[in-house]
């Protein structure tokens, strides 16, 4: 499946761990749930002008929610850490303190 690097990467993952993981060039992206890591790769490269030296991906799965007596679920999404080449930023996370 084709797709645009824009259409890749769908939001930055904001948790204390994805900060944490910044001091080791590592970022978290949610991803679109058919792209793979090479697509990935290239997606990140194009949109930051950096050079990602390896991905993980994770699938987050679904987890059964409950509100009174209303059951349902909330989705699952595929989740990547991008590790960036020693040196490269990228500037978008650097704003947020936690």
């Amino acid at each position: 499946m084709s797709l645009h690097p824009n259409e890749v990467l769908l939001a930055p993952v904001v948790s204390e761990k994805s900060y944490k993981l910044i001091e080791d060039s590592k970022y978290s992206f949610k991803v679109h749930k058919d792209a793979h890591k090479t697509q990935i790769r290239q997606a990140v490269e194009q949109l930051f002008d950096v050079k990602v030296v390896k991905v993980n991906i994770i699938k987050v799965q679904a987890k059964p929610k409950r509100r009174g007596l209303f059951k349902g679920t909330r989705p699952g999404w595929k989740k990547a850490i991008v590790q960036l080449r020693e040196g490269d930023t990228i500037e978008f996370f650097e704003g947020a303190q936690v």
